[in-house]
């Protein structure tokens, strides 16, 4: 039972010297981000620091107990000076809201999911500019009277999420999906998704709770031309499902709107990543079993 907490020649146990080593992977994409977005260390660093302090004081609470500033400093490792500053809130910028980001998404959502937004064989329609239903107009009130319609379709054609067709109609793109084409509004998604596929993974590693779907199919030895074509039939199969599950969540969504017992919510993704091995030596594993 002790091997679990073995100490390692450096002080560090050997579970916490695997984990170290597994975040270094995690890590690369991310700061490989950080660097290309001009975010240096102490910056980061900072960032850290408020985070550690925010999860050490919500996630490890002992019972009813007040979480006091020495505490935090013990789980966190960051100075109590600094804990009792970042919990005080001082110096802490407001969040940017992410009002038209949400709205532009619920409205494609709508367009996808709504029956009176679908022609007869379950694509949304192209819609006119104004008039009752079904118009981007009634579709856009329909999700929130606080922002002019036109705003939102003129931020959807700039970011290509919608086009006019010959006829003056208003048509979706097939890759809505995809996402925002502003910098800004990707980054918002980028957090959501890669967060909550992250709280996934955490859960399912703690074993905190029921296990959450978070799966992955991966090969190794093909070559280029294979991995565009599974791509492309993981892009089909998955733009399908998307639709699907959007369709279904938003009927869901109607049936319980109002209810007080209403308060979950959910996100469900797809990713598609490759990139070309160099193997150094003949001795490569072959991967192929669902994970």
């Amino acid at each position: 039972m002790a091997a679990e907490n073995e100490t390692t020649e450096g002080g560090a146990t050997a579970a916490g010297s695997a984990m170290e080593r597994v975040l270094s992977g995690m890590l690369r994409p991310l700061v490989r981000i950080l660097i290309a977005r001009g975010i240096t260390l102490p910056a980061l660093v900072r960032l850290l620091k408020t985070v550690y302090v925010k999860v050490a004081e919500e996630d490890f609470r002992l019972g009813e107990k007040a979480v006091t500033d020495s505490r935090v400093s013990v789980l966190t490792g960051v100075h109590r000076r600094d804990v009792r500053t970042i919990r005080s809130g001082e110096g802490e910028a407001a969040p940017r809201p992410a009002r038209a980001t949400t709205m532009i998404a619920t409205v494609i959502g709508r367009w996808l999911a709504s029956p009176d937004y679908l022609d007869p064989e379950g694509a949304p329609r192209p819609l006119a500019r104004t008039g009752p239903a079904p118009s981007f107009e009634a579709l856009a009130q329909s999700v929130s009277s606080d922002i002019r319609p036109r705003t939102v379709l003129d931020e959807l054609m700039r970011q290509g999420i919608v086009a006019e067709t010959a006829d003056g109609l208003i048509a979706l793109s097939t890759e809505a999906f995809a996402g925002p084409g502003d910098p800004d509004q990707k980054i918002l998604f980028f957090a959501a998704n890669v967060g909550d596929h992250i709280a996934a993974a955490a859960g399912n590693l703690f074993g905190d709770g029921a296990e959450r779907l978070e799966r992955a199919v991966f090969y190794n030895n093909l070559s280029a031309e294979d991995v565009a074509a599974l791509e492309a039939e993981a892009r089909a199969e998955g733009q399908a499902l998307l639709v699907r599950l959007n369709r279904a969540a938003r009927e869901r969504q109607t049936v319980s709107e109002g209810a007080p017992e209403a308060t979950q919510r959910f996100r469900f993704g797809l990713y598609f990543f490759d990139e070309d091995e160099h193997p150094k030596s003949a001795d490569v594993t072959t991967e192929g079993d669902p994970q």
